[in-house]
């Protein structure tokens, strides 16, 4: 399918193999009355995974570490292909993140072909839609190889997406907070693994743990499983599902000088209360050990 939202994170159904994109209000109104759109079709960049991640390496530690290979630009209105026997490692909520962080390379749009995973999570016949893999003499601008068992864990440091370090180069940055949610990393993969992370420990003194679950379903799923329950004894201040702190409206704003590790898919000055506020992003597992320790550290 080719889905539009008013929102420049709408990439995310890339995951599941359909071209999705964000677009203003104007166009919004035109699909809602016209049931159509002009697009530009985009050229494509193959990425191309190999192997099997590390442990604590996440589909954001991925995606980030492209983004900082490529740039702010380095995909601008081009679709971001991800293929490779890497891709079957990854879990549906990993190829969420990195479909949902396309836009933060420029891309227009994210995909990845649909495999047992996909089929399993969109309960649909794979024979049905085999018609989504790239043709054997498909034409790309460009194709990058990663293997993925070289990758490390990895922070976007303020105040840029691009500007990417490897979690043991900024170890021991100290914290005032650290924010796990989002339409990026707020699911329940996401709160899962930070739980485990957490279990049986505690939040650093002076530190906010802030989780906010990105949906009601996910919040209700998390109750009923114990995780939120498993944060809260840690310390985490759980909120109601929604945005929350990622576009700085609600659940920790913060102030001149405080500093922050978050999981949501932007760092930008202001985003997340006033200019003078540090913002790193990393992965749920990057932000769980870091909250334990009130620095950055790796998981």
């Amino acid at each position: 399918e080719c889905i539009i939202g008013a929102d420049s994170h709408t990439c995310t159904y890339g995951a599941l193999g359909a071209f999705s994109t964000g677009v203003g209000t104007t166009d919004i109104a035109t699909g809602m009355a016209m049931g159509e759109l002009w697009f530009k079709v985009p050229s494509a960049i193959k990425f191309v995974l190999t192997g099997k991640p590390g442990r604590y390496v996440s589909g954001k530690d991925i995606i980030i570490h492209i983004i900082g290979k490529i740039g702010v630009d380095g995909a601008l209105y081009k679709s971001m292909e991800f293929t490779g026997d890497g891709i079957r490692n990854l879990s549906m909520a990993d190829r969420f993140t990195m479909a949902n962080m396309a836009i933060e390379a420029g891309a227009k749009a994210a995909l990845f072909a649909p495999d047992e995973k996909t089929a399993e999570y969109s309960q649909v016949d794979l024979a049905d839609v085999d018609w989504l893999y790239g043709d054997e003499d498909a034409e790309y601008c460009q194709t990058i190889t990663y293997k993925a068992e070289d990758l490390v864990p990895v922070v976007a440091c303020p105040s840029q997406v691009d500007k990417i370090r490897a979690v043991k180069e900024v170890e021991g940055t100290e914290l005032d907070q650290v924010f796990i949610g989002s339409c990026t990393n707020g699911r329940l993969e996401d709160l899962k693994a930070a739980a485990e992370i957490l279990k049986g420990k505690k939040v650093a003194d002076y530190v906010k743990l802030i989780v906010t679950p990105a949906s009601r379903k996910i919040y209700r799923q998390a109750i009923e499983l114990g995780i939120l329950d498993t944060l809260a004894e840690a310390g985490a201040m759980i909120t109601h599902p929604g945005c929350g702190l990622c576009c700085g409206r609600a659940g920790g704003i913060m102030t001149d000088g405080e500093r922050v590790l978050a999981t949501n898919n932007r760092n930008f000055l202001g985003r997340m209360g006033t200019s003078k506020v540090e913002i790193y992003l990393g992965s749920p597992k990057t932000a769980a050990a870091s909250a334990i320790a009130g620095k950055i550290v790796e998981a």
